[in-house]
């Protein structure tokens, strides 16, 4: 199983970014994906879901009507999107799937809102 983030970057406060999750070496479509985020001197927190399929999400409370998971199972590829960014939003984004009981997790992409 192979995870690669991309998408990262310096963004003002209230802008956007689309981060993408690349995968590969397992069935896609039968598993469902995620992105955490970790900022500097905080725990690793769940940011969104999506099953296999992409008929169900869930975001975190803090995220919820900024974010927007999605998928392309014929491409292996989740997005997340971002908009009306916070200085909050600083931290490392983490694509990560569980297959056969199994964590895999991408290097991350750091995303900082300041101006």
């Amino acid at each position: 199983v192979q995870i690669v983030e991309s998408g990262g970057g310096l963004v003002q406060p209230g802008g956007s970014l689309r981060l993408s999750c690349a995968a590969s070496g397992f069935t896609f479509s039968s598993y469902g994906m995620s992105w955490y985020r970790q900022a500097p001197g905080k725990e690793r927190e769940l940011v969104a879901v999506i099953n296999g399929s992409g008929g169900f999400t869930n975001y975190a409370g803090s995220v919820k009507g900024r974010f927007s998971i999605s998928r392309d199972n014929a491409k292996n590829t989740v997005w997340l999107q971002m908009n009306s960014l916070k200085p909050e939003d600083t931290a490392r984004y983490y694509c990560n799937t569980r297959v056969r009981r199994t964590d895999y997790w991408g290097q991350g992409t750091q995303v900082t809102v300041s101006s």
